[in-house]
């Protein structure tokens, strides 16, 4: 079974988390590929898809959602689950942000959706999402829970294996 880990990452974070569900994944006996969402990676070599991207404004980035469409039938097919990286701080900020994914949930029909807190470091960020760190109050810091995202990806594992 081969399992493709596409993750949206402004700043890399996102794209740390999926590179930790798929060794988590792997570590579990199955094959996993993380790749960027763009215009040339196909999905038909792939039994299952986890997708992935970071938060701005309570959607996912522009290069996921253009991903999905592009792969909407394919995706449709396959056993899919999604994950959102976003809210920092505890508690996490913005607080009253939720993530609307219902329009890529209604292309892919995914088992699961989760949302896990992400990672802000103002010093590597351009001037406008500063402006909107500091208008938030967002705290710098790492603030993933890495023991919640394995623990997710091993379900995910356990999943697939039940049904192959």
């Amino acid at each position: 079974m081969r399992v493709l880990i596409a993750a949206s990452s402004k700043y890399g974070a996102t794209r740390e988390i999926a590179e930790r569900i798929a060794d988590t994944i792997a570590a579990e006996g199955l094959a996993t590929s993380v790749i960027e969402p763009g215009p040339a990676p196909g999905i038909g070599a792939f039994d299952a898809a986890i997708l992935g991207s970071a938060v701005y404004m309570g959607h996912w980035m522009k290069p996921m959602r253009e991903f999905v469409e592009r792969h909407a039938e394919a995706l449709a097919q396959r056993p899919a689950w999604l994950f959102s990286s976003g809210p920092v701080g505890d508690p996490p900020k913005p607080a009253e942000e939720d993530v609307d994914v219902s329009d890529i949930e209604a292309l892919v029909h995914p088992r699961g959706h989760r949302v896990f807190t992400g990672r802000l470091a103002r010093k590597d960020m351009g001037f406008a999402d500063r402006a909107i760190a500091t208008a938030l109050r967002a705290p710098d810091g790492d603030f993933r829970d890495w023991a919640a995202i394995e623990a997710w990806a091993r379900e995910i594992a356990a999943a697939l294996r039940r049904s192959s």
